[in-house]
């Protein structure tokens, strides 16, 4: 059998003060633990669906995460090549 690495994600919502929060957060085994955080506030204009300011603000948390995890890999390159590395999208 291949040997296999497993990840996680979990992706945590709440509401504070009119506004939705989400915290994506990554578990891997063999690196540190990488928190993505976003958010998602109603327009006083648009219809109350709660359910949308969910998926924004995991959607935001989980945009967050990757880039961070990308802004990791690049720094991991610096340090074992002792050159600057640029990384996109």
């Amino acid at each position: 059998m291949i040997a296999a690495k497993h990840w996680s994600v979990d992706v945590y919502i709440g509401e504070h003060d009119g506004r939705t929060y989400a915290e994506a957060r990554l578990h891997a085994e063999d690196s540190a633990h990488i928190v993505g955080t976003g958010e998602a506030r109603l327009h006083p204009s648009d219809k109350d669906i709660p359910e949308i300011g969910d998926e924004l603000a995991a959607a935001r948390a989980l945009s967050n995460l990757g880039h961070q995890l990308l802004v990791t890999a690049a720094a991991d390159i610096e340090a074992v090549s002792d050159r600057l590395v640029h990384i996109s999208r």
